[in-house]
């Protein structure tokens, strides 16, 4: 889970931009224009390596920007996602957990009106180095 950046290759034909990524087999997506493809492209790159990070599949290495080959009416331009943020937009369902801490910290808590499931997910948070931007 992390921040990402690949290539893509924009394909101009007519009124739509068509968007793959060459690092990926399946990977491509397009848009109604050009910040509309480079939304989408955003958003395929984050679902693509959100699965492969769900399936532990190995995440392929970023290819150089200037070994990527176009064609005429073809450019490049690298693209970038956060899967954390990705993360948290489209997979916030609450998950029931069951936990054990001892009474007297139990009552201690309890006294002060703690809600226990903030605490135990900002201290998740925090082991893990994720902000909440």
């Amino acid at each position: 889970m992390a921040k990402y950046i690949y290539p893509a290759v924009f394909t101009k034909e007519n009124k739509l931009y068509f968007v793959q990524f060459p690092d990926f087999e399946s990977c491509y997506t397009q848009g109604e224009s050009l910040q509309d493809a480079f939304d989408m492209a955003e958003d395929v790159l984050a679902l693509t390596l959100y699965e492969m990070e769900e399936a532990r599949t190995e995440i392929p290495n970023s290819s150089e920007i200037k070994t990527v080959k176009t064609e005429e009416n073809e450019f490049v331009s690298l693209v970038s996602c956060d899967t954390i943020a990705y993360r948290k937009l489209y997979d916030n369902k609450a998950v029931k957990k069951t936990l054990t801490i001892p009474s007297w910290l139990n009552a201690m808590a309890e006294k002060q009106s703690i809600n226990f499931s903030a605490v135990l997910q900002n201290a998740l948070k925090e082991h893990l180095d994720i902000s909440d931007r």
